[in-house]
């Protein structure tokens, strides 16, 4: 059996993040002064001390989160002495974790990946006025179930199925007029639970076509090298190791629907039994069994978490 190295999206953000890291390794400090090196701003002093308002923004909580998971991938592969390629079958992200599992598959080195997220975050957050889109979590109902709501809720309004996370658990997308409408036709159909999510915008939806078109010229102007080992796109949940492809899928990923449940069943059904998630919270982790009842999910956000996998190795 094998496993698949994975990592975490938007909302695994907290105060404090990645400092523990920092402080029992080196090699994770550098990680975070490349970045802010990178960003030319302190962004670690946010990650690390607040205040959570300046962390949650979107511009900076995309190149944070790559931050403290590259910090995770260092410290194993320097302190560790082991070989991503050789230890995982796969590698995959959630949303701008594909961006982290592109750069921990050697596609994009860490400071290019952060000033992509920098942009990313930034076009996301400016595609929609605040207040004009939102999302809405469906807790208890399958995709089928989410896309038929979706559909009844739009009224010519967008509302799409934006995130397929785990069985009973799909995310909406669109104006807050349609997610207002979805929350509401939700509870008539019994969905277990309907909750607005507290987003800033719409992501992964139709809505976000000029932050698509701002990420395509991005990556138009960067080289994309072919990973040393195969990630799962978002949107197709299957492996891409095509410098072109890779920069097509990440441009529709921004507006497509992140495949997440998908991807890890095909890693599943290709011999992967852990997941390892490398970064901050545990949310994939927590998804895991959700997914596939013999599947085990490993969070790797402090030092005696990897510390403790180092030695199954």
């Amino acid at each position: 059996m094998a496993q698949a190295l994975v990592f975490p999206g938007q909302g695994s953000q907290a105060v404090g993040m990645g400092k523990e890291l920092a402080d029992a390794f080196t090699v994770a400090k550098e990680v975070f002064l490349e970045v802010d090196d990178a960003l030319s701003e302190h962004l670690s002093k946010k990650m690390f001390e607040g205040p959570a308002e300046d962390l949650l923004l979107t511009e900076n909580a995309q190149p944070a989160l790559m931050a403290v998971s590259m910090a995770v991938v260092r410290i194993l592969q320097q302190e560790g002495k082991i070989s991503l390629s050789k230890t995982f079958k796969y590698a995959a992200g959630h949303s701008l974790g594909e961006y982290s599992a592109l750069c921990a598959a050697g596609a994009f080195d860490i400071t290019m990946t952060a000033k992509l997220l920098r942009t990313r975050g930034k076009a996301m957050q400016q595609a929609v006025p605040v207040g004009k889109g939102g999302m809405a979590a469906l807790i208890g109902a399958d995709l089928e179930q989410a896309k038929a709501i979706a559909e009844e809720a739009a009224q010519g309004d967008v509302c799409v199925a934006a995130n397929d996370n785990a069985p009973g658990q799909v995310v909406l997308s669109g104006t807050m007029a349609a997610i207002d409408r979805a929350v509401e036709i939700a509870a008539k159909k019994e969905i277990k639970r309907a909750v607005k999510l507290a987003v800033s915008a719409p992501f992964h939806s139709p809505l976000m076509k000029p932050a698509a078109d701002v990420m395509a010229q991005a990556l138009a102007e960067v080289e994309i090298k072919e990973p040393r080992f195969p990630v799962i796109a978002n949107v197709t949940a299957r492996p891409v190791t095509d410098p072109a492809e890779i920069r097509k899928l990440l441009v529709e990923q921004v507006t497509g629907s992140v495949r997440w449940r998908e991807s890890v069943l095909f890693a599943v059904e290709n011999g992967v039994d852990t997941l390892a998630e490398a970064g901050s919270g545990k949310v994939l982790t927590g998804m895991a069994k959700r997914i596939h009842p013999e599947l085990k999910g490993i969070a790797l956000n402090t030092p005696r978490d990897i510390e403790d996998f180092l030695k199954t190795l």
